[in-house]
């Protein structure tokens, strides 16, 4: 699914912020993104959907080297990864209906042929009583189980996460995991960005480990 091969990146002048980094990640895995603040991964999270590019070695997703591909290539390929970001980024004039289907309107879906796959979905993650609120009437929890059904409305292969449990409590991040392993169990292959040791002792899933460029699997 995905597959790193001596891979490092680095900003214009900057320090290098990834350093030969070789791992790859099978279908159908959850994996746990770790490691310090500014160890990079966020830039990972970038590459991975495929907003940056290696400054050398070779990164192939979904059996496809993306390191050479052009802009429309690489738009067909980013349609197969979902991103949730810890901050939600609903658009406050839409419902969250609207909110969710927005991405099937961008790929030139009619609501005729999108409606109940979204309502179901907003039904699924619990949402299907809020689905006409907008997004200032909303809970933080609710708010980011919006954002996850908005990443996952185009059945993604690849779902990545980027802290999506930094604005909730302890318990309200517990839940969000069972959430994000049940999508896991329907064949989304995940990543999850987080710095919550308690949440990845909770959840017996493997965790990709960021510290002085490198990388180790765990």
């Amino acid at each position: 699914m995905i597959e790193f091969t001596n891979v490092s990146l680095k900003y214009d002048n900057g320090p290098t912020i990834l350093n030969d980094i070789s791992f790859s990640i099978e279908k159908g895995s959850f994996h746990f993104l770790t490691g310090p603040s500014g160890a990079g991964k966020t830039s990972l999270l970038r590459l991975l959907l495929l907003s940056l590019k290696p400054s050398s070695g070779q990164l192939k997703m979904l059996n496809q080297d993306v390191t050479n591909l052009d802009r429309d290539d690489l738009l067909k390929l980013r349609r197969h990864i979902g991103i949730v970001f810890q901050e939600f980024r609903l658009l406050d004039h839409l419902t969250t209906f609207e909110n969710i289907a927005l991405p099937l309107r961008v790929l030139g879906q009619k609501p005729s042929d999108y409606n109940d796959n979204v309502s179901e979905l907003l039904n699924w993650v619990g949402l299907g009583e809020r689905m006409h609120a907008h997004p200032n009437l909303l809970s933080g929890g609710e708010k980011q189980r919006a954002a996850i059904a908005r990443a996952v409305i185009t059945r993604p292969d690849i779902l990545l996460a980027d802290e999506p449990t930094g604005n909730v409590d302890p318990e309200l991040s517990k839940r969000l995991l069972h959430l994000f392993a049940e999508l896991n169990k329907m064949g989304t292959t995940i990543i999850l960005a987080t710095h919550e040791l308690q949440l990845i002792k909770n959840f017996d899933y493997p965790h990709i480990q960021l510290n002085n460029g490198g990388v180790i699997i765990k």
